[in-house]
């Protein structure tokens, strides 16, 4: 039997791991239905060879950076790295999003760019409460 045990509940580490649980699942979809993850964002263009390969690939750094975030919280590792990583990766989901904002498909872009922009701000806020 092992001798570990996960750390107590924290509110701050709940949220963190609820974030690194959000950014796994959303990169398993990237992963195993690229097109179908990408519909809302970017519309017609998400069927191309080239979109389905770079947002599996885009998926597979989600689904590390979600994992990564997850363990630390989990076996009570610095996490503040890993939550720092995804606040980068967020803040430039959300400025590509805004700078493409036009040619983007109404409802997806809107989405995006709230989503991302959130994600970003709460875990800039989990990485200076945890750091």
């Amino acid at each position: 039997m092992s001798d570990y045990a996960p750390p107590a509940a924290d509110p701050a580490r709940e949220q963190v791991r609820f974030l690194g649980i959000a950014r796994a699942v959303i990169g398993g979809a990237m992963v195993l239905a690229p097109a179908t993850s990408m519909r809302f964002w970017i519309g017609d263009e998400r069927k191309e060879f080239g979109t389905r390969l770079i947002t599996r690939a885009f998926g597979m750094r989600e689904i590390a950076i979600g994992v990564g975030t997850v363990l630390a919280v989990d076996h009570d590792a610095p996490v503040r790295g890993w939550l720092e990583v995804g606040v980068l990766i967020d803040t430039s989901d959300a400025l590509t999003t805004l700078l493409a904002y036009r040619k983007l498909p109404r409802v997806g872009r809107t989405l995006v760019a709230a989503g991302a922009a959130t994600a970003a701000v709460m875990g800039a806020r989990l990485a200076r409460q945890l750091g």
